[in-house]
């Protein structure tokens, strides 16, 4: 009776770990913080990370710590809470063009042809690639801060829509 628990116990955990999505995380600057306090300077590390499971969902995450590596497991954890979810097409390309705005950054995105690549530079092509978009044409305009420059891009993720979607708003206002 008790193997059978065991067993049963196994199951589970094992279900548990299939259910968890596979994370990919990709740094994408670690920058040297330092505070001028009436003791000395006190130096910290700040890490900016994209997190995805390269089949549409991302996030990205920003976090400090006393040391590099304290500082990237904090990032990473918020990239997890940040998590977007986006359609993807089957030419692994966005649905349509969009426009995403943080600060004084904007960034641009068109869908491409199949085999084209991801066509962006800086931040904007380490988000696209952990999202998985892999047909893409995306253009960052304004300022060149990176994390802004993230942000900015996964907004412009998060304002993609499939036509189902849009069909059914249209619908309901309809009615």
């Amino acid at each position: 009776m008790s193997s059978d628990f065991k067993k049963l116990n196994k199951l589970k955990k094992n279900s548990r770990r299939i259910q968890e999505p596979k994370l990919v995380e990709r740094l994408i600057k670690i920058s040297r913080v330092s505070k001028v306090t009436k003791g000395g300077k006190k130096l910290s590390f700040r890490a900016i990370v994209v997190v995805g499971d390269e089949n549409g969902q991302v996030g990205v995450g920003v976090a400090k710590a006393d040391d590099v590596v304290n500082a990237f497991k904090k990032a990473k954890s918020d990239g997890r809470k940040n998590l977007i979810k986006l359609p993807i097409t089957k030419s692994l390309s966005i649905p349509h063009g969009v426009e995403g705005v943080f600060g004084a950054c904007k960034v641009i995105m068109r869908p491409s042809v199949e085999g084209s690549g991801v066509i962006a530079g800086g931040a904007v092509r380490i988000v696209l690639e952990v999202a998985g978009v892999k047909n893409v044409i995306a253009k960052q305009l304004g300022s060149n801060n990176l994390l802004n420059n993230a942000r900015a891009a996964v907004c412009a993720l998060d304002n993609l829509t499939t036509k189902s979607q849009v069909a059914k708003k249209r619908n309901l206002d309809l009615n």
